[in-house]
């Protein structure tokens, strides 16, 4: 840190011996202060406008590009996600969600949808009572594909612009603890109902993240990647009638 800052002050006091020194040169060869004022004075009267132009308009233009970018990529890995984890999660996660009838409907996104739409579905969905039936599930099955995608999960959480994402960060840390949860039973199937309780809780996490990730990112995609979007209504997880074949 120092060493920045002595490189900046060595910097400073070069630039203005430069300026004293150029002045001056102007000076010795045309003789003439009142010029020479004339100049600087409007100079320092621009300054001010540089400043705003610099640190308030470009900059904050920049800004906001740099920002669309990084909105870019971070969607781009939440797409990645869902195509290799989330969307078979959402699918065997919910179908044995003994509760799934009462809020069906509502995520059987269209294109007809509003922001609005969007809108009101996640404002139920927060009164929405998860659940997951843990007897039906097979743990073994679960556990296979959780440690067969640990690999990519773990790149995904690696990705510096993730990290800006909160809710995504929450969901793959709820999918890592299941996993390590799961990995560390050696027998799935022979298991007290307590400990069966516990993994249902942690289930039920990792299920009521995905389900308000994926109606974020169903929601970007429709306001800005149509193709995109189409193929993510041809395989909604929740629409019983889901097919990728177009008809």
């Amino acid at each position: 840190m120092k060493r920045f800052l002595s490189w900046e002050i060595l910097l400073g006091v070069f630039l203005i011996v430069t300026s004293a020194f150029l002045y001056l040169l102007h000076y010795t060869i045309f003789r003439d202060v009142h010029h020479i004022f004339i100049y600087m004075v409007g100079d320092i009267a621009f300054l001010p406008l540089e400043v705003l132009l610099v640190t308030v308009i470009i900059h904050r233009l920049l800004s906001a590009r740099e920002n669309r970018a990084k909105r870019e990529k971070m969607n781009m890995l939440i797409g990645a996600f869902f195509s290799e984890v989330g969307t078979r999660l959402l699918t065997y996660f919910s179908d044995f969600d003994p509760k799934l009838e009462e809020i069906r409907k509502d995520l059987i996104v269209t294109s007809e949808w509003s922001e609005q739409d969007f809108l009101s579905v996640s404002n139920c969905l927060k009164n929405y009572d998860y659940g997951v039936d843990i007897q039906k599930i097979d743990l073994e099955e679960l556990r296979s594909f959780l440690l067969e995608k640990r690999d990519f999960l773990v790149r995904l959480l690696e990705n510096p612009t993730l990290l800006e994402h909160e809710s995504i960060t929450e969901l793959l840390r709820a999918v890592f603890h299941l996993t390590e949860e799961l990995e560390r039973r050696d027998n799935l199937r022979q298991l007290p109902a307590t400990d069966y309780e516990h993994l249902a809780g942690d289930i039920k996490r990792v299920y009521v993240l995905l389900v308000h990730q994926w109606l974020d990112y169903m929601r970007y995609l429709k306001d800005n990647y149509p193709y995109l979007f189409s193929l993510a209504m041809r395989t909604n997880p929740f629409d019983q009638d889901a097919s990728p074949i177009v008809k």
